[in-house]
């Protein structure tokens, strides 16, 4: 699979590094070239600098042929942009994108964009462990 990553911190990383070792041809973009340090040497995807709302950038990462494309900045209002792009512009046929306000993840998930708010996902297991039977872990 063809999968386009936008953003290098910890989960564009982990992301990029798992999907390697599974043997996926990968591109990721970040605005900041120290980000790809994390990842592993060499790297067999192609690393682009720039950011992932300005459509050269997406095209030099090869977009128009994306299967996948995730959108993992820091930024809500990025990964919102750049997902939208991706799917109405370049009709991607998977974007996922990470949004940390529920709200808005609410929002544009209503909106058709596939939508992960960890901010949500983490209250949940939270959540869980609190309400969980005394001594008793839900999951690890």
């Amino acid at each position: 699979m063809k999968i386009l990553i936008v953003g290098c911190g910890r989960l564009g990383w982990r992301l990029a590094s798992d999907f390697s070792d599974k043997g996926h041809d990968l591109a990721v973009v970040d605005n900041n070239s120290r980000s790809f340090r994390r990842l592993p040497d060499p790297f067999p995807g192609r690393l682009v600098v720039g950011t992932g709302i300005d459509e050269d950038v997406l095209r030099s990462a090869g977009i128009q042929r994306a299967d996948v494309f995730v959108a993992v900045t820091d930024d809500d209002n990025t990964n919102i942009m750049a997902g939208q792009i991706a799917r109405d512009v370049y009709h991607v046929p998977r974007v996922v994108i990470r949004i940390y306000d529920p709200i808005r993840a609410e929002i544009y998930r209503s909106l058709g964009l596939t939508v992960i708010c960890p901010t949500t996902i983490v209250a949940g297991l939270i959540e869980e462990q609190v309400f969980a039977t005394e001594g008793e872990s839900v999951r690890p």
